[in-house]
């Protein structure tokens, strides 16, 4: 047998290099540049900025609707912000380290001025209205209880041990999540940060230090799923991604993405797995997209669930980007829970087989011991040590999780997406769709929809004046607003932007599922501020429900000959097309005739330019193709046509010389014509017929003496 297995060594090899990248290349089809319909560079006018100088790292968010705040952790402060415009500040408390911390801190680490401080990194609300806060604390990580009363936030100062809880290091990925006043930690335990668990505060239980539990892990997230309703089958899923152990055969170490499960009534074994998790499991996740000679790694999630509909129909959203340099496409992808579920509850076992002088992973194909290792039914405490040992040394499943459809919702080549969060709407043809908002590493937000299987990105806005990672977003439905959160400072945006569209028109093809046409008012407003009977076609983007519209005004613009002309026409769209017309002929683009992105500008304009000009513009969306007029402009002529000053160099000053040349010749000769047939005396001559007419002139009247 391990002759047989040691000949299969390098097949193994093979075909995981070999069909590793075949699978996630199947997805050949897919649009890598997907176009935003819009984009809204950055001003001050596109939402509300909060920041303090000297402070930074605004990447801690909790939402307290209950009393209209958002909480806001960053470098040694929790501010307290209004939720409706979080540039109005309510309160906030100052969590500075020591002196003697900052010395302490120095010997620990490579960059004592930008690490030894502390960064607040964990934020949870509790029971009686109270908050739970941890920071890095200068390398020495620390917790404390927090209170909002009359206008202020206090600290208890209870100085709780931080460690497991909190990172040490202020720059090293972490997730948390409180569930019943009890905090999940995924981070590490020691200020070197080597030694990364999965932690329950109380009872104390973790993850253990084994590479084939986690190895070398960047943590991504934490998510409760309540699976029953007793709570004897709810579940902690955790993501993040690490380095593969079953992919040793690669020159390089191959980083992939996973999810893991624990159960939330796990209380460790009582001999084997003694405070550790017994129901600690985990498997591969894939995100295809084409071209990826290597896996797609996770970067952050966000659990969308139908409150009216059963846990298994909750879906898990993901972004991932590229581990390899040749690469820039980030991609989306969405899991079904009940499909995740179904892998850990059915599916087969890695384990680790000895073949010649190493050790590979493989399927397991051995008998599955009882209770099934990972199920939450039983007390773990009352699990039989043959589930226990079985769990400890294969936590690893052998089944790949696929994303829904086995394809990637959304791939964008540019800059890379760093976290999303899924909003629901319901549209006027009563059904609802899911709005996703990706944050990218250049500060930008996009908006984007799927339309039965057709990704669609209503609009990219710039979100602050110079690129900066958005590292967190967060939304409320009580306010309607939507707040991102990054080194530099926090942002809040509406997450219905209907005013950018000024047409009917414009306000269908944009098909955003939080905006229709109100035909009284003349105006794109959000469905959720009015009663009244909209138009909006967001599947197909129908702009021929819109009503007949008066014709643009007509702007009157005058010109001098020979000067330049520009007549504005900004586009309102990144998918539609500009053509321009003069009294109802199409202008082609030439050297003198140029068709700018927002208008046509007319060089050394001559009386032939003059006329009706119009601004078309088309689009088309999966209904039909549309054209409307966007600008009209009447262009005359102003004043005495001014003479152009001639040129120094070119055609124009030859021209000039040989007309000279040509009129000075023609000049000459007939000069010569004329003195030659005597029509003009010659001028050398004409002194000397004046001075004979005198000189005879006097000799006949003065004859001489008789």
């Amino acid at each position: 047998m391990a002759l047989h297995r040691g000949a299969m060594h390098p097949l193994i090899c093979i075909s995981i290099s070999c069909f590793l990248p075949l699978a996630l290349m199947r997805n050949v089809d897919s649009p890598l540049d997907c176009v935003p319909r819009r984009y809204v560079p950055y001003h001050s006018d596109n939402g509300h900025l909060f920041r303090e100088e000297a402070v930074s790292n605004y990447t801690v968010m909790l939402l307290r609707e209950d009393v209209n705040l958002l909480l806001l952790g960053a470098r040694e402060v929790v501010y307290a912000l209004d939720l409706d415009d979080i540039s109005k500040k309510r309160a906030s408390v100052k969590w500075e380290v020591t002196q003697q911390q900052k010395d302490d801190c120095k010997i620990k680490v490579r960059d004592p001025e930008t690490q030894c401080k502390n960064f607040i990194k964990i934020l949870h609300r509790i029971e009686d209205d109270m908050m739970y806060v941890c920071g890095t604390n200068a390398f020495d990580p620390e917790c404390d209880y927090m209170s909002y009363k009359n206008g202020e936030l206090t600290l208890a100062q209870a100085g709780e041990d931080g460690k497991g809880k909190c990172p040490f290091n202020p720059f090293q990925r972490h997730a948390s999540l409180m569930v019943d006043d009890n905090l999940y930690s995924a981070t590490s335990i020691n200020f070197l940060g080597s030694e990364l668990v999965l932690m329950r505060s109380s009872p104390p239980i973790r993850t253990e230090i084994k590479t084939s539990w986690l190895n070398e892990p960047n943590f991504v997230s934490l998510v409760q799923m309540p699976e029953s309703d007793q709570g004897n089958d709810d579940k902690v899923y955790l993501f993040f991604s690490e380095t593969a152990v079953e992919y040793d055969c690669y020159k390089k170490p191959v980083v992939v993405s996973r999810v893991a499960r624990v159960c939330k009534n796990d209380l460790g074994g009582t001999r084997t797995l003694q405070r550790k998790w017994t129901s600690f499991l985990k498997a591969r996740l894939e995100c295809p997209v084409p071209g990826s000679q290597l896996p797609n790694i996770i970067q952050n999630t966000y659990l969308w669930c139908d409150p009216q509909k059963h846990w298994k129909e909750c879906v898990f959203y993901a972004i991932f980007i590229p581990q390899s340099d040749t690469s820039e496409v980030s991609a989306v992808c969405a899991y079904s829970v009940s499909d995740v579920n179904r892998v850990f509850a059915e599916g087969q076992f890695k384990t680790l087989v000895r073949v010649e002088t190493s050790y590979i992973w493989v399927a397991y194909s051995g008998d599955v011991p009882d209770p099934r290792p990972g199920s939450c039914q039983t007390e773990s405490m009352d699990l039989p040590d043959q589930t226990l040992l079985f769990i400890k040394d294969r936590p690893l499943m052998d089944d790949v999780i696929q994303p829904i459809g086995e394809k990637t919702l959304l791939e964008r080549r540019g800059a890379a997406f760093t976290s999303i969060v899924v909003n629901q709407v319901q549209a006027t043809d009563g059904r609802i769709y899911h709005v996703m908002f990706i944050g990218t590493a250049d500060g930008t937000l996009l908006k984007a929809v799927n339309y039965d299987g057709e990704m669609f990105i209503i609009e990219q806005v710039q979100l602050f004046q110079s690129p900066e990672v958005i590292k967190v977003l967060q939304f409320s439905n009580v306010t309607g607003q939507l707040y991102a959160g990054s080194d530099y400072g926090v942002v809040q945006v509406p997450l219905a932007t209907c005013k950018r569209s000024l047409s009917c028109m414009d306000c269908i093809l944009a098909r955003d599922p939080y905006c229709g046409w109100d035909s009284e008012a003349g105006s794109c407003v959000a469905l959720s501020s009015t009663q009244r009977r909209l138009i909006q076609s967001v599947r197909e983007g129908d702009a021929s429900l819109c009503p007949t519209t008066d014709s643009v005004h007509v702007v009157n613009k005058s010109f001098l000959a020979g000067g330049s002309v520009k007549l504005p026409c900004p586009s309102m769209s990144n998918l539609a097309t500009t053509d321009w017309e003069q009294d109802g002929h199409r202008v082609a683009p030439s050297l003198r005739h140029q068709l700018l992105k927002d208008g046509l500008l007319i060089l050394n304009a001559t009386d032939s330019d003059a006329g009706l000009y119009r601004c078309l513009s088309a689009e088309r969306s999966k209904a039909d193709k549309y054209t409307a007029t966007v600008a009209q402009y009447q262009l005359s002529v102003k004043g005495e046509p001014r003479i152009p000053q001639a040129q120094r160099k070119g055609p124009s000053v030859v021209g000039l010389q040989v007309a000279i040349g040509l009129l000075t010749v023609s000049l000459v000769a007939l000069l010569a014509w004329n003195f030659y047939n005597g029509h003009l005396p010659l001028p050398w001559n004409c002194s000397r017929k004046m001075g004979g007419k005198s000189y005879e002139s006097n000799t006949q009247e003065d004859p001489g003496p008789l």
